[in-house]
């Protein structure tokens, strides 16, 4: 049963035709949720997108980890049904809910039948509203987080990412890991888990992305029923924070034959008037797989990786530009000399033309891919409401990626890079590296 509901829902998840013309329409509830909605009745069937701000960024402090255990309790029994009884109720429904949480937002995914929205907007209310968090549930979910976070610390990759933010971040949220660590999730309880779902899932923190065979009458409703038992308010946004980058190389010794290094420094934010610019220069230095020009340099002339990317990162409280490379220790510190020498040149030099069209023509073209069902649209909705940006800017993002001329990617290149502050984690038993730090 359960393959035929996955089934028929990824079948109609997937039905929405690929296009890049969307009509936005936004909406408010009687009781006052907003959410963004596009209507699409050629199936019976609603793709809902719902993001809490501040994720796991709000834990308390000594209390690290809370809301990621709380987001994997949410549906393990909610309201008058245990673990089992919920999951056999969503399977009933061929419902499909998801629950995710990130270093600034809780996300929340459901897919759901026409025929049965009631049932299944109640079922998901209940998981929202009224979660059990009982005993057995926590010590089971408790269990498989710290399965993950031991498999985390033997994870050439997790060990680069926890040391990275380290030392960008220190003391913020964002400088240790969201899962917590073996003695702090340990050491949580069930009134820890009820404080972390008091202080992130709260309505002044909600934004919601709609697609499918719902009126935006029909989705005011809805957006009562599920959030309005919700309480108005939580846990306030964490202190901002500077990131430190004080450029050179930090070495975290492992037994491993081949190192990965983690690269980057400040970025730039997504509302500044050079992010397009920005947006294009990271696609040709890094972020268009075989095409850009670390990949060229790093991998097609020299064979020193099977992959190398860079790409901007857009915090709530910080903007970076982070890049990866892994390579035989013995290797490794000429990728990490590679990738050095193109910041340089890229910074002072610009890109040539060539590369330029190259990549609007692959950011362009690749767009209009994303719109291939409900459920993508949904997200696409919601992020461009975290991320402030305006109801046409699906119509205007690829003239926007057009108008970037070389002279622009000149100015930002040699704004944004900085090859002075260009740090470098590396995880494994580098040879030919002097470490900085």
């Amino acid at each position: 049963m359960k393959r035929t509901v996955l089934a028929l829902l990824a079948t109609f998840a997937l039905a929405a035709p690929v296009r890049a013309a969307v009509d936005i329409q936004e909406v408010t509830s009687p009781g006052g949720i907003a959410a963004w909605l596009v209507e699409e009745h050629s199936i019976p069937f609603v793709a809902l997108e719902i993001s809490f701000t501040g994720g796991a960024s709000l834990d308390a402090p000594g209390k690290r980890g809370a809301i990621h255990l709380m987001t994997g309790l949410i549906e393990e029994g909610a309201g008058e049904l245990d673990a089992q009884e919920f999951a056999a109720a969503q399977e009933a429904l061929a419902a499909g809910f998801g629950f995710g949480v990130y270093d600034d937002s809780l996300s929340v995914s459901a897919r759901f039948l026409t025929e049965n929205r009631d049932e299944a907007v109640a079922l998901l209310r209940s998981a929202l509203v009224e979660p059990r968090f009982d005993e057995d549930a926590i010590e089971r979910v408790r269990g498989q987080v710290l399965s993950v976070i031991r498999s985390d610390l033997e994870d050439p990759d997790s060990i680069a990412g926890r040391r990275f933010n380290e030392l960008a971040f220190g003391e913020h949220p964002y400088g240790s890991s969201l899962e917590g660590t073996k003695e702090s999730v340990s050491a949580l309880t069930r009134n820890d888990i009820v404080a972390a779902h008091r202080s992130v899932l709260v309505r002044n923190r909600v934004h919601v992305g709609a697609v499918g065979d719902i009126t935006a009458e029909e989705l005011g409703s809805l957006l009562d029923t599920l959030l309005g038992g919700l309480p108005d308010s939580g846990a306030a946004d964490p202190v901002p924070v500077e990131p430190v980058f004080e450029g050179g190389v930090d070495i975290v010794p492992y037994d491993v034959p081949q190192s990965v290094a983690l690269f980057g420094h400040r970025g730039i934010s997504r509302d500044d008037p050079d992010f397009f610019a920005a947006f294009v220069l990271n696609t040709v230095l890094g972020g268009s797989d075989f095409n850009s020009r670390l990949m060229q340099e790093v991998r097609r002339k020299r064979g020193l990786t099977y992959g190398v990317s860079t790409y901007l990162v857009d915090k709530d409280s910080a903007d970076l530009m982070i890049g990866y490379v892994a390579s035989a220790n013995d290797r490794i510190a000429e990728a990490i000399d590679v990738v050095r020498d193109e910041w340089v040149r890229i910074a002072s030099e610009g890109v040539t033309d060539e590369e330029l069209e190259a990549a609007k023509t692959f950011l362009t073209g690749a767009y209009p891919l994303r719109f291939d069902g409900n459920g993508r649209i949904a997200g696409i909705l919601l992020g461009m409401q975290i991320s402030g940006l305006p109801l046409d800017y699906i119509a205007t993002r690829n003239d926007n990626v057009r108008a970037v001329t070389g002279d622009d990617i000149k100015r930002v290149a040699a704004r944004l890079l900085d090859p002075d502050r260009l740090t470098f984690v590396v995880v494994g038993q580098p040879e030919g590296i002097e470490p900085s730090y």
